[in-house]
């Protein structure tokens, strides 16, 4: 007896309703994208490895799905090599091609590839699913969906402010309340010297990156075993429990950063981009927050995180300024910055805050009963006309009792029935009824179109 289907762990299936209700997610950011001037490309669902590994740290590589070489990848290593290395290394050996990560390698190795033919700068959109051996939790899944806008060719810190009202727009478009963080790498490198860690700013990031989740004591801690001394975590407490106005922390901080080249660096480029703001105030609150340290290597100026404020999830957008991304593909000396937006994440909020629409823009208005042949016939011409006016419409395709075609439109959702009978047929007239409230009402053709056509649909 064979086994019930399944599907991998920490993947799933989407219903029709499911679909409209993440097209809905999808069109709200591709509309706002699009208004900021950002132009869609794709790019393959696997890369070369040597095009992923190394730009996300050690703990993003453990991450990345590696695809086995087709054919006999076996003959082609000795028994020496095939019983002698390590479960890493033997990957190496028979895996040339790894599923995407994440949206912005791929991005950046496009850019590369695709310079002569892309306007500076260009700034894209991109909405596909991205793979991560992850182990699946509540949020976490191993394949999911991210919608990332970039731009790239430009140091401007208008790009930052531009990404932070694009932030906002959509969720506002959303209907979601959130909080956007941000801070920079800058300063974090300008902090990690202050402390006396000096050349641990991995270690430091990846650690700060958890204290939300960790608490102060355990990331205390988990630095203190990653070598960072006790009077280095002593002068970092204070930064990382920093309160009080994004102004205020900046006087703080330049105060403790005085001596270090790039950590005032940094604080100039964010007190450049709250004045930004303060010139135009996003709806969502924005904050500077010095313990935003996002782990990703390849980050290098300003790093952002955005959170629901309605309910306990992780982040739901996030990204930052790279400047050497391109570099690691040879071409050197083009910075870009981006955000994405966890699409699974936000659908979640979103389902449990109740927050979509009742319907979707394009499900069926009206459903056409099946008296018979001659019947279906009479109904065709309004049919064609109900589409070519957008409005969703349906035959139901048999012939069968008037009780299940109504428990079909029942089952759907479907507001409207019309009835063309032999009577109606006589008559040239159409039966409409209201599913909601039994109403009916008959209508010629010309008004059943303007009937539907005017009636006003919230998804």
């Amino acid at each position: 007896m064979s086994d019930k289907p399944s599907i991998p762990k920490g993947t799933r299936d989407f219903s029709p309703l499911e679909m409209a209700r993440r097209n809905f997610i999808f069109d709200a950011t591709r509309s706002v994208f699009t208004v900021y001037g950002y132009l869609p490309i794709e790019t393959p669902a696997m890369e070369n490895l040597s095009s992923l590994t190394g730009k996300y740290g050690d703990e993003g590589d453990k991450l990345l799905f590696r695809i086995l070489n087709s054919g006999d990848f076996k003959s082609r290593l000795s028994e020496e090599e095939w019983r002698g290395s390590t479960s890493g290394q033997l990957a190496g050996m028979i895996c040339e091609k790894g599923l995407r990560y994440d949206l912005t390698v791929p991005f950046a190795r496009y850019v590369v590839q695709h310079r002569n033919e892309i306007t500076f700068p260009f700034k894209r959109y991109q909405i596909q699913p991205v793979w991560r051996a992850d182990r699946p939790q509540r949020g976490r899944y191993r394949e999911f969906y991210q919608c990332d806008v970039d731009v790239i060719g430009s140091d401007s810190l208008l790009n930052e402010f531009e990404l932070i009202r694009i932030m906002d727009d959509v969720f506002r478009a959303l209907g979601l309340q959130v909080v956007i963080r941000f801070n920079n790498r800058k300063v974090l490198a300008g902090i990690v010297d202050a402390i006396g860690a000096g050349g641990r700013m991995v270690q430091v990031t990846t650690a700060i990156d958890k204290l939300e989740k960790l608490g102060m004591e355990k990331v205390m801690e988990e630095l203190a075993s990653r070598g960072v001394g006790g009077d280095s975590l002593e002068k970092l407490k204070p930064i990382l429990l920093l309160e009080g106005t994004g102004r205020e922390k900046l006087a703080i901080l330049a105060d403790f950063l005085k001596n270090s080249e790039i950590g005032m660096e940094g604080l100039t480029e964010i007190g450049q981009i709250m004045g930004y703001i303060e010139s135009a105030s996003p709806g969502s609150e924005v904050l500077f927050d010095t313990t935003l340290a996002r782990g990703l290597d390849y980050y290098t100026g300003t790093i952002f995180e955005v959170k629901s404020t309605e309910m306990e999830m992780g982040s739901i957008c996030g990204g930052g300024r790279y400047d050497d991304l391109t570099g690691i593909f040879g071409l050197e000396g083009i910075s870009g910055v981006g955000v994405s937006f966890g699409a699974d994440r936000i659908y979640d909020v979103m389902d449990q805050l109740g927050k979509f629409p009742a319907r979707g823009p394009m499900d069926t208005v009206v459903l056409f009963v099946n008296f018979g042949e001659r019947e279906s016939v009479s109904v065709i011409p309004l049919l064609n006309r109900l589409r070519g006016r957008g409005i969703a419409s349906e035959l139901y395709p048999d012939s069968v009792k008037m009780k299940k075609q109504m428990s079909y439109a029942n089952s759907r959702g479907i507001p409207f029935v019309a009835l063309i009978g032999e009577q109606e047929v006589k008559e040239g007239v159409v039966t409409l009824k209201e599913m909601g409230s039994g109403n009916q009402e008959r209508l010629s053709p010309d008004e059943l179109v303007e009937r539907l056509a005017q009636q006003t649909w919230n998804f």
